[in-house]
């Protein structure tokens, strides 16, 4: 008879009590989990959740590696927010329900790690200068680089989208002609729940289809707005 692994065990046990805390509430921790040290108290205070609730999901923390345990509550770094919202979706929670307890900086890591996942090697906050540019999120894969601006917005802002997408077609331009031999495809990541929208070929992907649509990336390149060396 084959003996099961503890770590496996652990795990499922892990993710029962994710799924019987309810993951709205293990969501509503979000912003709890903050840089230093965070007793259940502290949790409470921001959540309205009981101590008994919040102890449950700080030791979930500590079981998944998020933080670490001390003396006085668990311990948290930068990184730690990003860790649990990731968690959270693996397990089943919406992600824009996740990412509205994200800040800008946070929400570019998520956008980030789902590149990541994909296999595309990602860089973040890329500054190109003569004139000074920036560029969120880019990744690369296959000879084509994704350049993501993350629009940390709640609700859509069409005007502001137009003016986000002009600015980043530009900085697209800017980076092929630095980088040359490279295609690449300039995108608008936002947190407002719609379809994927395009204004000039450029898409606008909520944080929540943003997998999906880096999924169907090279079926759908023909469709999209992309830039080579050479192009206007």
């Amino acid at each position: 008879m084959p003996h099961l692994k503890l770590d496996g065990v652990k795990d499922l046990n892990n993710h029962r009590l994710i799924l019987d805390m309810n993951l709205s509430r293990m969501t509503d921790a979000l912003p709890a989990i903050i840089p230093g040290c965070v007793s259940a108290d502290d949790m409470a205070a921001v959540t309205g959740y009981n101590n008994s609730t919040c102890e449950k999901i700080l030791d979930m923390m500590a079981d998944n590696h998020i933080g670490r345990l001390s003396e006085g509550g668990h311990v948290f770094d930068l990184s730690d927010r990003l860790a649990a919202a990731l968690l959270l979706i693996s397990k089943g929670a919406q992600v824009d329900d996740v990412a509205v307890h994200l800040d800008w900086r946070t929400f570019e890591g998520l956008t980030a790690k789902i590149l990541e996942e994909k296999g595309f090697a990602v860089s973040r906050n890329v500054i190109m200068t003569g004139p000074k540019m920036e560029i969120d999120v880019i990744g690369s894969n296959l000879g084509v680089s994704v350049l993501v601006d993350c629009k940390h917005w709640s609700r859509r802002n069409t005007s502001g989208l137009r003016d986000a997408v002009k600015k980043q077609v530009v900085r697209t331009k800017r980076y092929v002609g630095n980088a040359g031999g490279t295609m690449a495809v300039p995108v608008i990541v936002t947190l407002y729940k719609e379809n994927v929208d395009f204004i000039e070929r450029v898409p606008i992907v909520p944080i929540q289809q943003f997998s999906s649509f880096v999924d169907e990336l090279y079926g759908n390149l023909e469709d999209l707005k992309s830039i080579e060396t050479g192009s206007q």
